[in-house]
């Protein structure tokens, strides 16, 4: 009998756990390859001093995704997690406005909210609601669970993207239904979580806040590092291998299909396919080792790269009443801020902040009296040019004093006992990523669904893609449905003889 097939994941982030546990599932000998000392990729955690950071996603939503992959594994997340509803998800505080913004799961409360602002545009709450459910229903969860591999699968779903608005651009969709400026940032910033442009990123990313109210905001205790945990835990249970601070050097090929991946140390792991959760515009060009012109053949320019961001990790003596578990701060000029960071590539003259404060839900996660503070602020990636040894410090001191005299998280500075900092070229050093992208390729209209870095490669056989920078996309939902389609296509190719087939025999090439 023929051996078990081989598969090597790269890469130990959500998308490479995910689409180990549903590897093993199909009955493949799984080995999975981390070049950082832990699990989680883009979702690392840091401890220091009795303080605790995630160090990207803090936002659980869409937790049934999670649950279906856990009843792959024979397990729920009720055995593995303590998920806690978040209420509000977030409070919006605005620097040129006394009033903020609640963001909640209650219809009637959302439009008292919105009322505060604006009731003739709390009177079309439900409008906007009606229409973000059906982009929801008919387009993320139908176009974001199949591949994207021919230009006719994007066509074919074109009509339906017009027939309900959702190419436009989101900022001009929101603007349809909402005419308070503050109103409309309200709903229109959630691509920035996943590092879209609300002016460019097509409508269908309404849908970002449509699912949050559907399915609530979540909170899993210990933070998203106790998914990453979890998920790690039963790879292991299933049979699976995972290897750390093993960095992979190149994917070797034979004849157009990979064979293995070699590692920087030259240790060799023979493999019948790969699957790359490190940075997709790099893949190809570093561990294929071709020329950009060939790694993109589909492409008639390079991807562009979202944005980067400026973390800040404070651990501090004290705790303040203003504080939610997320909290926004959005600065006087937040069109200006936009572009800045995302359009005119420098630092932006005005800032805006996110705040994620896991210590007030849970307290441990801070020392005794403190709390353990996440602010991350977008900024341009590497293409801009700057040098982050020199504006790194300068930045975060102009934060903390943003934070401290601006917002009013009086004694900030002299309260902070633990402090870390993470620029673009440290998700560039660290985390491989193109131009030290934070959320890899931008979910604009032509990059996204066929446009995007597929699931299988259009060139190298047995050689698939998760994570934020293949189909559908970044957010922990996204991630974990990059793994949903790509096992789907490795069964299918496995079932039409393109890759090996589990079961003790291996099929032809």
């Amino acid at each position: 009998m023929n051996p078990t097939p081989r598969a090597v994941v790269i890469g130990a982030g959500l998308g490479g756990l995910a689409a180990a546990i549903r590897l093993l599932d199909q009955g493949y000998d799984v080995t999975v390859l981390e070049r950082r000392a832990g699990l989680g990729g883009r979702a690392y955690q840091l401890v220091d001093g009795g303080y605790t950071f995630d160090m990207g996603p803090s936002l659980i939503t869409m937790p049934w995704l999670l649950e279906e992959l856990y009843a792959l594994a024979g397990t729920s997340s009720a055995e593995q997690l303590r998920l806690r509803p978040l209420d509000p998800f977030y409070r919006i505080w605005w620097m040129d406005d006394p009033r903020y913004f609640d963001f909640t799961g209650s219809d009637e409360r959302m439009k008292a909210e919105i009322a505060k602002f604006s009731p003739a545009d709390a009177a079309r709450y439900d409008a906007f609601m009606a229409r973000s459910k059906a982009i929801h229903e008919e387009g993320i969860l139908v176009a974001g669970r199949k591949p994207f591999l021919r230009l006719a699968d994007f066509l074919g779903l074109v009509p339906t993207m017009l027939r309900l608005d959702a190419i436009r651009p989101l900022s001009s969709f929101v603007g349809r239904y909402f005419s308070e400026p503050h109103v409309r940032q309200a709903f229109d910033f959630h691509s920035l979580f996943i590092g879209g442009d609300p002016g460019r990123v097509p409508a269908i990313y309404t849908a970002l806040s449509y699912l949050q109210v559907a399915d609530g905001v979540w909170y899993a205790d210990g933070g998203v590092a106790s998914v990453v945990r979890s998920l790690g835990a039963l790879v292991e249970k299933g049979g699976g291998r995972i290897r750390t601070e093993t960095a992979v050097a190149r994917i070797e090929t034979v004849g157009g299909r990979v064979s293995g991946v070699r590692t920087v140390g030259g240790e060799h792991f023979p493999a019948d396919l790969v699957v790359s959760n490190a940075d997709a515009s790099l893949t190809r060009t570093r561990l294929l080792g071709e020329q950009e012109r060939d790694a993109l053949p589909w492409r008639f320019r390079k991807p562009r790269q979202t944005m980067s961001c400026f973390l800040l990790f404070l651990g501090t003596t004290r705790r303040w009443e203003k504080l939610h578990h997320h909290t926004l701060i959005v600065g006087r000029d937040y069109q200006g801020f936009i572009r800045d960071v995302t359009r005119r590539r420098r630092i932006p003259e005005d800032i805006s902040v996110y705040l994620h404060a896991p210590s007030v839900t849970e307290p441990a996660m801070a020392a005794p009296g403190g709390e353990s503070i996440y602010v991350l602020l977008p900024v341009p990636n590497l293409s801009s040019g700057d040098d982050w040894a020199i504006r790194g410090p300068e930045l975060r001191d102009r934060v903390v004093r943003f934070l401290e005299e601006g917002f009013g998280l009086e004694g900030l500075s002299s309260s902070i006992a633990v402090e870390h900092r993470f620029t673009p070229a440290d998700f560039a050093s660290q985390l491989g990523a193109a131009d030290g992208n934070a959320f890899a390729i931008e979910p604009s209209l032509l990059q996204s669904a066929y446009f995007r870095q597929p699931n299988r490669d259009r060139t190298v056989g047995g050689l698939y893609y998760v994570g934020a920078g293949t189909h559908p996309g970044g957010g922990i939902p996204g991630v974990l449905l990059t793994a949903e389609v790509t096992a789907g296509l490795i069964r299918s190719d496995a079932q039409a003889g393109r890759v090996a087939l589990p079961g003790g025999r291996r099929t032809a090439a």
